[in-house]
């Protein structure tokens, strides 16, 4: 008798219409204008937590946009 060979299936994925979160490194328009809203007067700690982003990240990026802590911030924490 011959044997015959089992043919295997290729297992797929089911696509969902659940909204995915950005790839990484992929900044959305409402990160940008969050980072832009809370990072002058928020600890950079809180910025990222809120984000859902590492702290450095979120540093680098509000250096590259040319954000700042500001001065009444900085004050408060006395630093200035």
């Amino acid at each position: 008798m011959a044997k015959k060979k089992a043919k295997k299936k290729k297992a797929t994925k089911k696509k969902t219409a659940k909204k995915k979160k950005a790839t990484k490194g992929t900044w959305t328009k409402d990160d940008l204008k969050l980072l832009k809203k809370l990072f002058s007067n928020n600890l950079t700690s809180e910025v990222a937590k809120a984000l859902g982003r590492p702290y450095d990240a979120v540093k680098k990026k509000a250096a590259r946009m040319g954000l700042r802590k500001s001065k009444s911030y900085m004050k408060k924490l006395g630093r200035g």
